[in-house]
């Protein structure tokens, strides 16, 4: 991996706590095949850091993340079924579930689909009061696949996944603060990276088998569920690529009109 490619996922260490940052701010931190690679290897690096304490997840620039890079949507070459490549990208997801160290996510302008998703995952997220947040799959004719609605039925139950998965619309920072999907709403960036880094120093001066315990107790709560989500979200992925109701879409896209779904 080139330079430039680690510097789209930038990692800091400084005593008990990492600090990781998208760092692709002229793109809202779009997430390319790259930066996704470059992320797996900053998350299995901090796996093995036994000193680590806290780690902090933010983006540089105006977003946290704005999703997928739309621009590699569909260049996909390998000779691998829909289900083998998307539970690929699904094991190391899964690594944001397993951190030894608890994720505090820093969020800030869009936080779109998949980063969405990868954010719900981790243990604590805090927003600027302008944050917004979106699940669109279903707008692209498919559906979130990384765990995400199984993290919000969690949180906020079965209507606000259903109003947020079916329809794609915006989700507020304040709305995520009264459903407790954020715990906490910044002003701006620099008073949100303050909150996020006293979340992580208090994080890691606690004792830390206490903190260890405390995860694992949630995680025995929560990751089961969560898994088999994953899990099950891969099959209904994998068959929705293949629907009629997909190449519909996508042909009344190029063709521009109307498309004309028979639900199967």
């Amino acid at each position: 991996m080139s330079d430039t490619e680690k510097d789209l996922i930038r990692v800091e260490v400084d005593g008990p706590i990492a600090v990781v940052t998208n760092n692709r701010p002229e793109k809202h931190n779009a997430m390319s095949d790259e930066m996704d690679k470059r992320l797996w290897e900053v998350l299995a690096e901090l796996h093995q850091m036994n000193d680590l304490r806290a780690i902090v997840w933010r983006g540089e620039g105006k977003s946290f993340s704005s999703g997928r890079d739309t621009t590699q949507l569909g260049l996909r070459v390998e000779d691998i079924s829909d289900l083998e490549f998307i539970e690929r990208g699904h094991r190391p997801t899964q690594m944001f579930l397993t951190m030894p160290s608890p994720i505090i996510c820093a969020l800030k302008g869009w936080v779109v689909g998949g980063a969405f998703e990868r954010a719900l995952l981790c243990d604590i997220r805090v927003a600027t009061a302008d944050t917004r947040m979106m699940l669109p799959e279903v707008l692209h004719g498919v559906i979130p696949d990384s765990g995400g609605t199984a993290r919000l039925f969690q949180m906020a139950g079965h209507g606000l996944v259903a109003d947020l998965a079916l329809t794609g619309r915006v989700f507020t920072a304040q709305e995520a603060l009264t459903h407790g999907v954020v715990s906490r709403l910044a002003e701006d960036e620099a008073q949100l990276d303050e909150m996020a880094l006293e979340i992580a120093g208090k994080i890691a001066t606690a004792p830390a088998f206490a903190v260890k315990m405390a995860r694992r107790t949630l995680f025995n709560l929560s990751a089961a569920e969560v898994q088999r989500s994953i899990n099950d979200e891969a099959i209904a992925q994998s068959l929705v690529f293949t629907s009629g109701d997909y190449a519909e879409m996508k042909a009344a896209r190029a063709e521009d009109r109307t498309p004309s779904y028979r639900r199967r």
